[in-house]
């Protein structure tokens, strides 16, 4: 697959809630069938001997280009959301990425702010002012979109991604800016910032910025999401981040790093054991 942009191959690992077996079944017939009858490739499912509701979800790709229509198909978006009502999904092998992009994110040209001491609290600042002198990005560095990273090594551009989607934090009031950004499966980085508000109730966490941005421009299976703050010890997403995180991105790796240095990577079920999610229902 590294050296061909033919017939690449992405696999998931299928979770299906007790009771729903036979609607996974008619979903996954739905998808295999509208695969092959839009020429995006074939797909198959294969059930696990030793448990009974966990399936292989596999994917043969015609191409990356087909993997990428696929992924942007609103049939495919709407089976997808309603297999996400019945199982978990955890993305194990994605090979639909090309190999001979150039990767479209420039490295992380950050300078770290010596004033500030956690993520946030830049005491420079007044509410709404800039970053003065050498601290002011290029318009390019200034982008945090989503966009798509390719030939490089995974955790180092998703958190210098999340670096830079840090420096939109609006926390006026903790002072504590933290930056995410999530990795779809077909490769598409979307990032995050955590924005308070004067009530503190409605303020609302990177984590969760990054996946709601990520669901409304119709993405609907993640990998991994990196999470950035300015700690000297790794900053985990809150309780709510992590159900969130849960209930759309089923068991995804968490990359944990600071302005400096990745801080640790962890798997979501080791950090939400015994989550709530549609299974239950």
């Amino acid at each position: 697959m590294s050296s061909s942009d033919r017939s690449r191959l992405s696999v998931a690992l299928v979770d299906v809630a007790a009771g729903h077996e036979a609607d996974f079944k008619t979903l996954a017939a739905a998808f295999e069938a509208l695969m092959f009858r839009k020429g995006y490739g074939r797909a198959e499912i294969v059930q696990d001997e030793t448990h009974p509701l966990r399936y292989y979800a596999v994917r043969h790709w015609n191409d990356a280009a087909s993997a990428a229509r696929c992924h942007g198909d609103a049939d495919v978006q709407t089976i997808t959301g309603r297999l996400y009502l019945i199982a978990r999904i955890t993305h194990v092998i994605n090979g639909a990425r090309r190999q001979d992009a150039a990767p479209s994110t420039p490295p992380d040209r950050r300078v770290r702010a010596e004033v500030d001491r956690r993520s946030g609290l830049d005491r420079r600042l007044g509410q709404g002012e800039g970053p003065p002198g050498p601290e002011r990005r290029s318009s390019v560095d200034r982008r945090t979109a989503a966009r798509r990273f390719r030939d490089r090594d995974g955790p180092a551009n998703l958190v210098a991604a999340a670096r830079r989607a840090r420096e939109h934090a609006s926390a006026a009031f903790s002072r504590f800016k933290v930056g995410a950004a999530i990795e779809a499966e077909d490769g598409t980085v979307i990032t995050g910032c955590n924005i308070e508000n004067a009530t503190y109730g409605l303020t609302i966490c990177a984590e969760r910025v990054a996946m709601f941005k990520a669901l409304s421009d119709g993405h609907r299976a993640f990998s991994r999401i990196a999470i950035v703050a300015d700690t000297d010890e790794p900053t985990p997403p809150c309780g709510a981040c992590r159900q969130i995180l849960w209930e759309f991105g089923g068991n995804l790796e968490i990359l944990l790093a600071n302005l400096d240095a990745d801080k640790g990577t962890h798997r979501l079920k080791d950090l939400l054991p015994l989550p709530f999610d549609a299974r239950l229902l």
